[in-house]
């Protein structure tokens, strides 16, 4: 029996710790997607998140303790494109606001009916939801009674450690991919360096309700499931998992794994789904590839070389363009999705990471890791026509459709809001 126990979960802390150290020496992309993704958050901090007034760039406001709320939100019905908002491809794109607290942000996703998640992995071990305005609906624990879930072998508690997110279309879900799991009989545990061969444990994807805000599934995937998407049609979700070097591919209406298709290369990472939902397309971050993906056959082909490290993909509203952060090269790719011809490469900043695309499609948006910025890209010439600074080492960033804002999540533990919703 091997049972992960507090000690263990502070030793894990420390490694963490150490690596951000180490960063500060490697420069480098390297195959470890969490060192590259940056070390935790300083411990401490107010015990729910806030939002401050906007402030300039360069100042950090201190931030005010608040309430958390225990309100549920009432979803909205999905919506297309604001017709409020102007084009994206404008030169206008101020900061807004910043939120901070008990956050540790790997990632953070806005859904279609009005609620925006942040994923804050082992270090809080939460999820927090708020409100387009930045308002915090809800702070919904990790933990799990995965007996309750049909199942078994771990008695008690489990927790998870947040990751990635994505929403159904219809705003009615959202589904959360857990690093790794903590409690009784778990282990060996994934690694950022792992491989299929060391066998680490294999991890779980979360399903919550957007109207209870409430854990309603629990469904075993790979190891170390790191990004995840909904297929266009709802019908299906894909998971990557980073140590098993595969695709988790989950049929919504069972619950359940349908396929797990290998992929030719290690620790998989961001995915895009073409518009009809039989394609998908992976970055294999190890490489220098994004594979294509039959999900139907299950069969895998090279589609693109976009350059070093290609960690996260968008596709474009009408499907004819894809966009790829490359990590290792410093660079954004567009891509012609139909051939795979990488149409441009453009320089964004130090280590570009997550990437989020306007509703019309006319503007992405990346944060550069290392650089501790925002770049706003203007996706018909791929100019980057805007620029920010953010706190220390943005990691995730998601546009918001009904405001036209965009979030930017950042290890130190904030949340920095952009203004994107007027014309220039």
């Amino acid at each position: 029996m091997n049972i992960r126990t507090k000690p263990a979960f502070v030793r894990r802390r420390r490694v963490a710790v150490a690596c951000a150290v180490a960063l500060a020496v490697l420069s480098t992309a390297v195959a470890c997607d969490r060192t590259r993704d940056g070390s935790p958050p300083a411990a401490g901090g107010v015990t729910s998140p806030t939002k401050t007034p906007r402030a300039s760039a360069t100042a950090a406001p201190t931030p005010t303790a608040s309430p958390t709320s225990t309100e549920s939100p009432t979803p909205e019905p999905a919506d297309d494109q604001p017709v409020s908002l102007p084009p994206a491809d404008t030169t206008d794109f101020t900061r807004l606001d910043r939120l901070t607290g008990r956050m540790s942000p790997k990632s953070v996703v806005a859904g279609p009916g009005g609620i925006i998640t942040a994923q804050n992995m082992m270090y809080t071990h939460t999820i927090s939801v708020f409100d387009p305005s930045g308002k915090l609906i809800r702070t919904i624990p990790d933990s799990v009674e995965l007996a309750d879930f049909g199942i078994k072998g771990h008695p008690g508690t489990s927790r998870g450690a947040p990751v990635e997110a994505a929403f159904t279309h219809d705003g009615k879900y959202v589904y959360v991919s857990n690093y790794s799991m903590y409690g009784q009989n778990f282990g060996p545990e994934g690694s950022d360096s792992c491989t299929p061969a060391s066998q680490p444990d294999k991890s779980f994807l979360y399903r919550i309700d957007t109207a209870t805000l409430k854990i309603d599934q629990v469904i075993p995937v790979g190891a170390v499931p790191k990004y995840v998407a909904v297929t266009p049609d709802d019908k299906t979700v894909l998971v990557t998992n980073w140590c098993s070097w595969d695709l988790s591919v989950v049929d919504v209406a069972s619950a359940k794994v349908r396929k797990t298709i290998p992929l030719n290369g290690s620790y998989p990472r961001g995915i895009a789904v073409a518009p009809d939902s039989r394609t998908a397309f992976v970055a294999i971050m190890g490489t220098t590839r994004i594979d294509k993906v039959d999900l139907s056959a299950g069969k895998v082909s090279v589609f693109a070389e976009p350059g070093s490290g290609p960690r996260h993909l968008v596709i474009s509203p009408d499907g004819k363009y894809l966009y790829s952060t490359n990590n290792g090269s410093g660079t954004v790719s567009k891509i012609d999705a139909s051939s795979g011809r990488v149409i441009k490469s453009v320089s964004t900043g130090s280590q570009p990471r997550s990437m989020a695309i306007s509703s019309d499609g006319k503007a992405v948006y990346v944060v550069n890791y290392e650089s501790s910025t925002v770049s706003k890209l203007r996706t018909s010439d791929m100019k980057e026509i805007a620029e920010e600074p953010t706190d220390h080492h943005p990691i995730g960033i998601t546009y918001e459709p009904k405001n036209g804002t965009v979030w930017v999540a950042c290890y130190v533990g904030s949340i920095i809001l952009f203004d994107d919703s007027k014309a220039s």
